[in-house]
């Protein structure tokens, strides 16, 4: 099968799957419905991964009803854009997950759920690969649209529908300023087409305008991608949605927000008449540095597993966005390997935790002291996931971390204790809740009136007999999903594969001309995708930072400081912010909006 079949298959699978489900749900048993989902989303992976394996090193194109790209929309995937689909395909059979995950709904409504896990990916896959920028904002419009449906989907509890309501409000308004931006691009350039785009910004010369059409558009990704301080809703909606779709939100969605950082910056704006390169690397470092320290340490802070989880998650697309914003292959590579393996075992985390949570009705890490000793599987999985977290050689987030580092400490030497800190920080919180909910480890720990957390107590369980003895299927897929992100970072064959996509993603030039003329033209330079001595060294260090922070921590906990220290008063003032109030989220996007505009204008 050609590149030009497989590139529409890949949207149009999920798409039929999710209405053939939302029709046959209402015939078929639940099971029958369960392997119509699970035979869907094979397909897709399928796809994908014919897709992938053909245009490695290249750029594959598809004009859409035959029409040319300066009049029709084309679909276009180089190795880069048509992996991350291939993430989001290889997440999306957590409906096997969820086979036995719910025993609710049946009847009628039997399909609900796999239909909306299908949509989901039917918008993440046609964001990653399109090549036209309305259609990029309306897949990821139907990405939102179908992950608010599904934070909510419990809908007899108010805590998802409060969740699900604050996500689809701020994404929404972010939604308007990526529409805006869109028209202001269009008015300028008369055209949406990415390469086409970038053809004819370049005869215009930078002005406020370009700047903020870029911040504007930028505002939608960044929401997603749970930057700060577009953050808040993100924490909000993983404690309350159920645990397979936090699994596609922390495995993939907030990755498509950063990989569409970067597909329009160096599409449309990277050469003349867009956003210079020193604005863009100054911002976005800054941007980075900011969301991995600040998420680092209110992932420390937490108890509440999902939260905790999703504090990591922002840890690290603090990380992402640093490589990102060195606007160089390496960097690029060093992205590309790191989201893969993070979106695997960040998946994997949140689906052991949802053993917790269907076993005892609680993902709370200090009222689970002690509780799970008896799922030893379970909880070797958790350390290992945590460590894999930290970096750990051979894991494919070390291997990630390993080129990130280096690419960064090429430009400022400091640069790498920012990857191993954060890393280390956010992979000893995981494993310290694991020492203490699988082994008992530490003294037992009491809540604190005083203090403003959330416990993670009290949580409705996602089935109807907590206590039982969880199916096999929830350990089994926490445990491929591990094994797979071993694979990315011990298969020179994958970094390799995304060396050769970081080439093909860092060249503008090569992606106008092959979505406009379609020639068949080699990629730049190959950036290197291996191990090194320094990387290994680095990986070791920030794992046994992380192993020593996590026992330290449940051998001798943190005392309590005074509440005039500066260190409380911080913590404090972290917790606060994150009120769950919706006002207060938008005023913290709106001033996100205009500091982004104050600082890539005063570049300009």
């Amino acid at each position: 099968m050609t590149e030009a079949a497989l590139l529409p298959l890949a949207v149009a699978v999920p798409l039929l799957g999710a209405a053939l489900l939302a029709v046959a749900g209402r015939i078929l048993p639940r099971t029958g419905c369960d392997i119509l989902a699970t035979g869907c989303a094979g397909a897709e992976v399928v796809c994908l991964v014919l897709l992938w394996t053909h245009n490695s090193g290249r750029l594959a194109t598809a004009d859409l009803g035959g029409w040319p790209a300066r009049l029709g929309i084309v679909l276009a995937a180089d190795p880069i854009g048509a992996g991350l689909a291939l993430l989001v395909a290889v997440l999306v059979p957590v409906v096997v997950y969820s086979w036995r995950f719910f025993e609710e709904p049946t009847g009628e409504h039997a399909g609900a759920f796999p239909a909306l896990i299908l949509l989901f990916e039917a918008g993440m896959a046609g964001f990653a690969l399109t090549g036209d920028l309305f259609n990029a904002f309306v897949f990821f419009e139907l990405m939102g649209a179908a992950a608010y449906a599904l934070t909510g989907y419990r809908i007899e509890d108010p805590r998802p529908l409060h969740g699900a309501i604050t996500f689809g409000i701020v994404t929404s308004f972010a939604a308007y300023c990526s529409l805006l931006g869109i028209g202001l691009l269009y008015a300028r350039t008369g055209e949406l087409n990415l390469a086409r785009l970038g053809q004819q910004l370049a005869s215009h010369h930078t002005d406020l305008l370009t700047a903020g059409a870029f911040v504007l558009i930028a505002t939608a990704l960044l929401v997603k991608a749970a930057a700060v301080p577009f953050h808040f809703w993100l924490p909000d909606a993983h404690a309350v949605a159920p645990t397979p779709v936090c699994m596609l939100m922390s495995g993939a969605m907030v990755e498509l927000g950063v990989y569409g950082i970067a597909r329009i910056y160096w599409t449309v704006f990277s050469g003349p008449g867009g956003i210079p390169h020193q604005a863009f690397h100054t911002t976005f470092t800054a941007l980075g540095l900011l969301t991995a320290l600040l998420g680092a340490l209110m992932c420390w802070q937490q108890r509440h597993l999902k939260r905790l989880l999703a504090f990591s998650t922002i840890s690290h697309v603090g990380l992402f966005l640093i490589a990102v914003a060195l606007l160089t292959p390496d960097g690029a590579t060093g992205t590309a390997v790191y989201v893969a393996a993070h979106g695997l075992v960040k998946a994997a985390l949140f689906a052991l935790t949802g053993v917790l949570l269907d076993r005892y009705g609680s993902v709370d890490e200090h009222g689970l002291h002690g509780k799970a000793r008896d799922l030893r599987t379970v909880g070797v999985l958790f350390v290992v996931g945590a460590l894999a977290l930290a970096g750990m050689p051979p894991f494919g987030t070390g291997l990630g971390k390993a080129l990130s580092e280096d690419a960064a400490g090429r430009w400022q030497p400091w640069l790498p204790a920012v990857f191993v800190g954060a890393s280390a920080v956010t992979g000893a919180a995981v494993l310290r809740a694991g020492l203490r909910i699988f082994w008992g480890a530490g003294p037992a720990l009491r809540s604190r009136p005083d203090e403003d957390e959330t416990t993670g107590e009290g949580e409705e369980p996602e089935i109807r007999s907590p206590q039982r003895t969880p199916p096999r299927a929830m350990t089994i897929v926490p445990a491929v999903l591990l094994g797979l992100a071993v694979l990315v970072g011990s298969l020179p064959a994958i970094a390799a594969a995304l060396a050769r996509g970081a080439a093909v993603f860092t060249d503008p030039a090569g992606y106008t001309a092959a979505v406009l003329t379609h020639p068949s033209t080699p990629p730049g330079p190959m950036p290197a995708g291996d191990w090194t001595a320094t990387g290994v060294l680095l990986g070791l260090l920030s794992t046994s930072i992380a192993a020593a922070l996590a026992t330290a921590a449940v051998r001798k906990p943190s005392p309590t400081l005074p509440a005039h220290h500066p260190a409380a008063r911080l913590v404090r003032a972290l917790r606060r912010s994150h009120s769950g109030h919706l006002g207060d989220y938008l005023a913290w996007l709106a001033l996100g909006v205009a500091a982004l505009c104050i600082a890539i204008a005063a570049q300009t």
